[in-house]
């Protein structure tokens, strides 16, 4: 294997749990959603408009009621705060 192609799966191996907790309404929420994705990164989105349960989750790690806060390998982004993101994603 190339040294490129074992830098890309070590990579993929290293990539942090990324949870969105988001509401279908919220705009820098898509964002957030989109910028992610364009990254290649993996993540899990939470409708807490339809989840209370994971609405009280989303409370309980931030402290925020506010959307979008992401989970990134349970470190806490309260908003679509890219360079923190890039920092904890190590992009």
């Amino acid at each position: 294997m190339s040294k490129t192609a074992d830098e890309a799966k070590n990579k993929k191996k290293k990539q942090k749990r990324v949870i969105i907790f988001t509401t279908p309404s919220c705009p820098h929420c898509n964002r957030a959603k989109q910028y992610l994705r364009q990254r290649g990164i993996h993540f899990r989105d939470v409708d807490v408009s339809r989840d209370a349960v994971a609405a009280r989750d989303m409370v309980r790690r931030s402290g925020q009621h506010g959307v979008p806060v992401l989970d990134i390998g349970g470190r806490i982004v309260v908003g679509f705060d890219r360079p923190k993101i890039d920092q904890l994603l190590e992009l």
